[in-house]
């Protein structure tokens, strides 16, 4: 795959183009994305994401407590890589693109530069100004310009139409079920590990603490989850506390803290990509180091239970 960034000086032949933030990259995305490359086949080709950088939210939404992203772009780049996208075309999100109309967007980008041979939307596709740009208005451009449209349908699983909201949603109630099932794999976090208080090991709990890639990327709920940890190639079995650690710190700093089962060896400064099977319980306060130290080993064992029955 060719990662574009920018859409000037592009040489793509016939390009067959998909538009949006694909934020999570989920089911309905990836239909999308494959309905994108049957028709770049079609039509004789060459698939063409344009996505965007900063989120569009970021930009539209300044106050927003915590717009967040669900998807890094490097994590988006290598998704798009393994579905067998041709081209990638990152374009920067400022307030200049989000003042223009669906019909300027059209013209000036996806005809003037990219040379768009045919468009690929999903069900729900609006963009440009007022989000005014919908399937049908695209059909009128479409007829102007002489290029091909087709629009796919929703992705639907369990009677629910998958959307990048929903997994907000399921995520900031720490529903990693709901969320892997919308997004069809796992949900992933990647970063650095970094020093932290070294508690953990005086209690034989030694943690991994890992510092983000992106600090816009969102976290789920406060607790302990099931995960597993890709570290150079290999997989371990872990659970992973996100919080403030209330019974250890007063400093409401949410930290990344993940047992890795059976590791033993120094990571810092190593990347870690943790994904994030099921939540296990709730942050609690805990009186004493103790009782801290006899709830991690039950849940150990919930953990090893988890991984246990999807085997």
């Amino acid at each position: 795959m060719q990662v574009h960034y920018g859409a000037d000086n592009l040489h793509i032949e016939n390009p067959v183009v998909t538009i949006g933030s694909f934020d999570g990259v989920h089911k309905g995305h990836l239909k999308v994305i494959e309905g994108l490359k049957k028709y770049a086949g079609d039509w004789r080709g060459e698939s063409v994401i344009v996505t965007f950088d900063p989120h569009p939210r970021e930009i539209l939404y300044p106050l927003e407590k915590r717009p967040g992203i669900l998807t890094t772009l490097d994590e988006k780049i290598a998704i798009m890589e393994a579905c067998g996208v041709q081209h990638l075309v990152i374009i920067r999100f400022n307030e200049e693109l989000a003042a223009l109309s669906y019909h300027e967007f059209v013209r000036s980008i996806l005809v003037d530069k990219i040379g768009i041979k045919g468009l690929v939307v999903g069900y729900d596709h609006r963009f440009g100004k007022n989000r005014e740009g919908n399937f049908d208005t695209l059909k009128e451009l479409a007829e102007k310009y002489g290029f091909h449209i087709e629009q796919e349908e929703a992705f639907v699983t369990n009677a629910v139409n998958v959307s990048s909201t929903k997994i907000r949603t399921a995520l900031e109630l720490g529903d990693m079920a709901q969320v892997n099932d919308f997004l069809g794999y796992p949900y992933r976090i990647s970063g650095k590990i970094v020093h932290g208080d070294k508690i953990g090991r005086t209690i034989g709990f030694p943690t991994a603490n890992l510092q983000t890639d992106d600090v816009r990327k969102l976290l789920p709920a406060a607790g302990v989850y099931a995960v597993t940890v890709t570290w150079q190639g290999k997989e371990y079995i872990g659970m992973l506390n996100v919080g403030i650690r209330p019974t250890v710190s007063n400093s409401g700093e949410i930290r990344l803290e993940t047992h890795i089962f059976g590791f033993e060896g120094n990571l810092y400064g190593q990347k870690l990509t943790l994904s994030l099977i099921r939540r296990v319980r709730g942050e609690r306060k805990f009186d004493t180091l103790q009782e801290l130290s006899a709830q991690l080993s039950r849940d150990k064992k919930d953990v090893e239970a988890i991984f246990a029955a999807r085997i």
